[in-house]
């Protein structure tokens, strides 16, 4: 058995904690001498800290392609006809649309009963500029690529998605040389889970770098001007987490949501420092997999899609942003308005890249279908990169609680692999 290296979670934890003071107390001195500006800003903040960050994300992200095309290829190959993979598709796209509705009606009914918005009498001075969205019929025939090699290198991950599950079909039913091309990719997923493996060993120092230069350029000042709305977002956010993600592994996988959680926190940490559900998707990809006991078949398709499709966090901030938006402006929103709101923020999720920053364009469709004033995102733009790592952990963890409902409906999930808390731990060869 695999053992872990020891204290992965508590070094990334301490990597953030110290971040995140160091990065403060930076911030918080800068302007005093002019030696120790440019030490902060040209040496570490624009210099050491921003490569090692750069160049861990970067590393992250490189493998999202390959390792989404390879295992998505390995689990469509190894589905026994169409009509399974029509009914886990069906399964999971359902269940992320389900948990994106129920989130963004969490966030509205608890921006409604604390009123973050209510007598903040605040201006916007500057005018939030989005490009505008396509449209929902674009969105479907953007799905389909007409080049994979083109999506690949663009990063579309529904194209990839698509072309893999076709590829992956077509191997299936090709006899003996399917399996033999078949065996040759189950090679290479398992060559790049152990790269990410390796890649695990490094995170404390990435995630530090990240931090740190987040805190030492904005501090902890722009948390304090919008307190009640971080405090809202933040609260609707753990509750979303835990209760709804612990009901799906309690009622719908009868899991043990105590194991569930323990088993993602490495996943989540990596999450909150990157920001991005992509880059993060190979963490989550091998934590799905080796840690909690989803077959290849089902994690390969259920977490690439959640990566795109499943924003749940982004969702909330959307349901409590508009809310926050509206009282802010004195504008009354009607019951049909916040039904638009729900169906516009569940159907906008589709076809989203899971990058930093997203939430904010998704926000800008959601403010004009019930007329409100797309320049109010400037009044949240302060505190939505430190709440954007929050979103993140969140998405990562309710791709990880769908794959395991699915897992166990299609009787695709080793229970004794779930409930093993030392497996699939980094061994010293990074295995």
């Amino acid at each position: 058995m695999n053992t872990a290296p020891k204290g992965l979670t508590k070094q990334i934890l301490i990597a953030m904690t110290l971040a995140i003071i160091f990065g403060a107390l930076a911030q918080a001195f800068t302007g005093y001498a002019d030696w120790f500006d440019t030490l902060l800003n040209d040496y570490l903040v624009g210099g050491v800290f921003f490569v090692i960050g750069k160049i861990f994300v970067a590393t992250l992200k490189l493998l999202v392609v390959p390792l989404v095309l390879v295992s998505l290829i390995c689990g469509a190959a190894n589905l026994g006809s169409g009509s399974q993979l029509g009914r886990l598709g069906g399964k999971t796209i359902l269940l992320y649309l389900v948990t994106t509705a129920v989130a963004i009606s969490l966030a509205m009914s608890f921006a409604l009963m604390f009123e973050p918005g209510v007598g903040a009498n605040l201006t916007s001075t500057s005018q939030f500029k989005v490009n505008e969205g396509s449209s929902f019929a674009q969105v479907l025939i953007d799905i389909f690529p007409s080049n994979p090699i083109a999506a690949m290198a663009e990063g579309k991950m529904l194209q990839i998605i698509v072309f893999a599950l076709l590829l992956g079909v077509a191997i299936n039913h090709s006899g003996e040389r399917g399996k033999r091309i078949k065996d040759n990719f189950e090679d290479w997923n398992e060559v790049i889970l152990n790269l990410v493996s390796l890649l695990m060993k490094v995170a404390p120092i990435g995630v530090f770098a990240l931090l740190f230069s987040l805190f030492a350029d904005r501090g902890l000042a722009a948390i304090q001007e919008l307190a009640v709305y971080f405090i809202v977002v933040v609260l609707v956010l753990l509750v979303h987490a835990t209760l709804v993600y612990g009901s799906l592994i309690v009622f719908l996988a009868r899991l043990s949501p105590k194991m569930f959680y323990k088993k993602m926190r490495d996943t989540q940490l990596f999450a909150f420092s990157t920001s991005s559900s992509n880059a993060t998707l190979p963490i989550t990809m091998r934590t799905v997999e080796k840690r909690l006991g989803v077959d290849n078949s089902v994690a390969s398709f259920s977490v690439p899609l959640g990566a795109t499709l499943n924003m749940d966090g982004t969702a909330i901030m959307q349901g409590v942003a508009t809310v926050f938006i509206a009282q802010a402006y004195g504008i009354t929103l009607a019951p049909a308005d916040f039904l638009a709101v729900i169906a516009t923020a569940t159907l906008a999720s589709i076809g989203t890249a899971g990058v930093p920053g997203v939430g904010l364009v998704m926000l800008s469709l959601v403010l004009t279908q019930v007329g409100l004033p797309v320049e109010g995102i400037a009044l949240i733009i302060g505190v939505d990169r430190l709440l954007d790592m929050l979103r993140t952990a969140v998405n990562v963890t309710g791709d990880a609680a769908v794959s395991c409902v699915v897992a166990v409906s299609e009787n695709k999930l080793d229970k004794a692999c779930f409930e093993d808390s030392n497996a699939g731990l980094v061994d010293s060869e990074g295995k």
